[in-house]
């Protein structure tokens, strides 16, 4: 009889300890399931939103950036914009001294615009293209204009006195700041034909004054 109640004793633990196992093992198992179902879910579920709110950041960065010119000249964003080539009309006439030269640049579009900084300007002829340096010692004003107004930059040069025939311009293509589009413009400028002529054409910022 003891036997038998060992037997059964020994018996119902081990099947006491089965039942325990094979729970720890069910409990294992949907852990175990959840886990991967997690898992996976979670970077599907940011790879579905990860890719919209990357790109918004994205366009947020580059709607920053876009802006900061904006920011720098506050003018700029107010009048409605950079003044751009299109609207823009060019025109020359003389300047205070020999050897200078005013380029005029007047807003023929429907909304103001301003202008801020240097412009480009290359001088071509028969004998080649010459760039004009920037004229340093000068303010760099932020220039509005309102459809119709009007504004220069001066454009240096050594005046040909010498005699002879130097070195002809019969153009200029001109740039405004911050445009990469240009405009040619009929222009006539002489300068000697010394090597050192061409580095002391300058062009002063947009509205700078004399």
């Amino acid at each position: 009889m003891r036997l038998r109640k060992t037997s059964a004793v020994i018996a119902a633990a081990a099947a006491a300890a089965f039942s325990l196992t094979a729970c720890n093992g069910e409990n294992g198992s949907d852990t175990g399931a959840a886990e991967p179902s997690a898992v996976s879910g979670s970077p599907s579920g940011a790879g579905a939103t990860a890719a919209p709110e990357g790109s918004g950041e994205g366009g947020g960065r580059a709607s920053t950036s876009a802006s900061a010119p904006g920011s720098a000249v506050p003018s700029a964003s107010s009048a409605g914009g950079i003044c751009r080539t299109t609207d823009l009309s060019f025109s020359s006439s003389g300047g205070m001294a020999e050897g200078e030269v005013l380029i005029n640049l007047e807003n023929t579009g429907s909304a103001s615009c301003s202008m801020h900084g240097f412009p480009g300007l290359d001088l071509k002829g028969k004998d080649g293209t010459v760039s004009a340096e920037r004229n340093s010692g000068r303010s760099v004003p932020t220039v509005t204009l309102a459809p119709g107004e009007r504004t220069d930059f001066s454009l240096y040069f050594p005046p040909n006195t010498s005699g002879g025939s130097g070195v002809a311009f019969t153009s200029a293509v001109v740039t405004p700041p911050n445009e990469t589009h240009s405009h040619s413009m009929p222009l006539d400028v002489s300068i000697p034909a010394g090597s050192g002529s061409a580095s002391r054409i300058t062009v002063t910022p947009v509205g700078s004054g004399k």
